[in-house]
């Protein structure tokens, strides 16, 4: 079973700025993720061709279950507003969250995360290089899901939590709380912006795989995560393959995890004779 987390950067490209839908679709299917969580989603956007990335990301991996959830109406760094559940159809521009699963859904649950009250600074990266801007935060959305999986019901969920430092602490504890409500094993796929091992010590929870996921150009901080809940965890197989490819497009690598029971070794049959 192959679980990931993707920021999406919009599907814009660093190198030509453009955002290419055909690009992003073959882009995911590489991935041949069986549920992956998506992050920085738009749907709508003139600046991403009015495309639903969410859509594209869950064709190209011939998913059976999909949500997109928005976190706001509007464009960021723009101009926008909170979205709320009434916004989850409709014609506006959305900017949120998505999960995909290729395996069946029965539970969705989005819990709304606060935006912090005060700007700060951000690395804007360009084709050539970074730039400090100093953005007001967005809100977030947490998006979990109960999903029936090849090792039995657990829930995954996905996340994108506030470049401010302090309240992304906040805002992981706030996704602690929503997800023990939900069944074990948990799992967590997320750009955190918090680095390294930081979220493993803030939430308790195992980290899957450490590499570096940003910049994406020359990776050499971990901004996304694939962390599991301690309850439950001796349930999931164990993790066998981490692969965090550079895409043409994003700022961000993905990271995908594969987790497969380990193999029984063949009886030994001169023991036998």
């Amino acid at each position: 079973m192959r679980l990931g987390t993707f920021n999406l950067m919009h599907g814009r490209s660093l190198t030509d700025g453009l955002v290419d839908s055909e690009r992003v679709g073959a882009a995911v299917a590489g991935l041949d993720a069986d549920v992956l969580g998506l992050q920085e989603v738009d749907r709508g956007q003139p600046r991403s061709g009015h495309a639903d990335l969410a859509r594209i990301a869950a064709d190209a991996l011939g998913a059976a279950e999909m949500l997109f959830v928005p976190a706001v109406v509007g464009t960021p760094g723009e101009g926008f507003r909170v979205a709320t559940d009434a916004d989850g159809e409709g014609l506006d521009p959305h900017y949120g969250v998505a999960l995909v699963s290729r395996y069946p859904v029965t539970q969705w649950r989005v819990t709304r995360l606060p935006a912090a009250p005060l700007r700060a600074p951000i690395m804007i990266q360009g084709p050539r290089r970074g730039r400090l801007r100093l953005l007001d935060d967005e809100p977030r959305v947490l998006v979990a899901a109960v999903v029936e999986t090849p090792i039995g019901r657990m829930t995954i969920a996905t996340t994108h939590l506030s470049f401010v430092p302090g309240w992304n602490v906040r805002q992981l504890r706030l996704v602690l709380r929503a997800l023990r409500a939900m069944p074990a094993p948990r799992v967590l796929l997320a750009d955190l912006n918090l680095p390294g091992g930081l979220p493993r010590l803030f939430s308790g929870w195992h980290r899957l795989a450490g590499v570096p996921t940003y910049p994406a150009h020359a990776p050499r901080v971990q901004f996304d995560h694939v962390l599991a809940d301690r309850r439950g965890f001796e349930r999931l197989p164990r993790v066998v393959d981490v692969a965090s490819p550079e895409l043409p497009f994003s700022d961000h690598r993905p990271l995908v995890v594969t987790v497969a029971r380990s193999t029984p070794r063949p009886p030994d049959r001169l023991g036998q004779i």
